[in-house]
């Protein structure tokens, strides 16, 4: 059987028996999306690439410890690992930050305390509850597939086989579920604030 062929996985049991390809294979099957998940996260082409080499790295020390749950699927487990990367290059940043201390140097930009204030709390807590009332003003077929994807983090396969539609008719109905909540958002002049 062709490797591209063999579900993940096979590749992995293959991979932790020696045969070094396989997780090539993998590799090869997921890096676009892994690169494309951490730079439109970090929006930096030096970081992402060093999270995605780390994120390769980490995710091979783990499966050689036996840490991977084969229950899991691959793509959202390395995905968690580039995630977690990512919070800690934030957060070594936060901790270290540099400056170059000079004529506008600010001690209070860097001491300053990140955390939302209760106002901020308040703002987002509101709007969350808003677009949480506009995705029930979806249709029901929009508003279902909405929440499988976005709340239970299931495939656009699995929402198919779960709603008995086509695999495009689920991707549509998404499509479509977005559009309207961007014009209930418009309509209703909800803004985020960070």
């Amino acid at each position: 059987m062709e490797k591209n062929l063999l579900s993940d996985k096979v590749l992995i049991r293959q991979y932790l028996d020696g045969k070094e390809s396989s997780f090539e294979t993998l590799l090869n099957r997921y890096k676009d999306r892994v690169y494309s998940y951490i730079f439109f996260t970090v929006r930096d082409e030096n970081l992402a690439n060093d999270v995605f080499q780390e994120t390769f790295m980490k995710a091979i020390k783990t499966l050689k410890k036996g840490g991977y749950n084969e229950e899991g699927k691959f793509l959202p487990w390395v995905n968690r690992i580039a995630h977690n990367l990512i919070i800690d290059h934030y957060r070594r940043k936060q901790k270290y930050p540099t400056t170059s201390g000079g004529p506008d140097f600010d001690i209070f930009e860097i001491i300053k305390d990140e955390r939302p204030n209760v106002e901020e709390d308040t703002i987002k807590d509101q709007i969350l509850s808003d677009v949480k009332k506009l995705i029930h003003q979806l249709p029901d077929d929009q508003k279902e597939v909405l929440m499988m994807r976005m709340y239970f983090d299931m495939s656009f396969k699995e929402i198919a086989e779960r709603t008995n539609v086509s695999i495009n008719t689920a991707l549509g109905r998404m499509r479509y579920a977005l559009i309207n909540l961007r014009k209930m958002v418009d309509k209703n002049k909800l803004t985020y604030v960070n």
